[in-house]
């Protein structure tokens, strides 16, 4: 289910690490690349220790041992390739999630004064959607939408971020609703209609679901996601009607 963040509301996903988020960067680096360090030094030194007691065999052994070294040192560099990349998303998602908590609290406190704008209603429940806290999410949505005095085109991308928060609560029917109102706010918003025909086709109206798909290809003709679904519902709605479905060999 997809969802367009308002430009606006990027300010809030700034760079909010502060230095205890780097230092305990640093300190998982360091421990991985400790770790590297020492599955590389034993994985060579075994194998050199090994080959020096042998240094006067012949030269056929000699070669296997050091093609059995490459072989080790292959399976060292592919270990080391998977504990970078685990290193990595880990601590990713140990900031993504800083980010955003610290992005909720502040923008909370400015509700609680009383002072927040419609856009900082909208964006506090844009936090809430990402940390999938959907009830929260609705509830500053419709906040949002209620005080709303700005352009309509950005209220469109408010109401398809409510639509996506009652669908990921289990509520399609309203969230299928507030698709609608955001592609009749503004036509041309394919998220939108690519989010209302993945709506309709979880409550099975595939004829609903394959218009909002075509609706998406006729502003964006090499949509990635309109497309492969706007041909699978094609022949879907086909043999609901009973008509025969040429083969794609054929």
């Amino acid at each position: 289910m997809q969802t367009l963040t308002s430009t606006k509301s990027q300010k809030f996903f700034r760079n909010l690490l502060v230095s205890k988020d780097i230092e305990v960067m640093k300190r998982s680096l360091l421990c991985v690349s400790t770790l590297s360090i020492g599955l590389t030094l034993w994985f060579v030194a075994a194998p050199m220790a090994h080959a020096s007691d042998k240094i006067n065999g012949n030269a056929v052994y000699e070669v296997g041992e050091l093609f059995e070294l490459g072989i080790q040192l292959s399976y060292l560099l592919l270990l080391l390739g998977f504990l970078g990349v685990g290193t990595f998303f880990v601590i990713r998602q140990v900031l993504v999630r800083r980010e955003l908590d610290l992005s909720a609290k502040e923008l909370q406190e400015q509700v609680r004064s009383g002072d927040a704008s419609a856009t900082e209603y909208f964006e506090l429940g844009a936090v809430m959607l990402r940390r999938k806290f959907y009830p929260a999410a609705i509830k500053y949505l419709l906040q949002a939408i209620e005080k709303w005095d700005g352009d309509d085109q950005d209220l469109a991308q408010v109401y398809n971020a409510l639509g996506v928060s009652f669908v990921l609560d289990g509520k399609l029917d309203k969230g299928i609703t507030q698709f609608e109102t955001a592609v009749k706010l503004q036509p041309g918003y394919v998220t939108a209609w690519n989010n209302l025909g993945d709506a309709y086709e979880k409550k099975k109206e595939f004829k609903a679901a394959l218009k909002a798909f075509e609706e998406v290809l006729l502003f964006d003709p090499n949509n990635k996601v309109a497309r492969p679904r706007r041909d699978a519902l094609k022949e879907k709605v086909e043999m609901l009607r009973g008509v025969p479905v040429k083969s794609k060999e054929r």
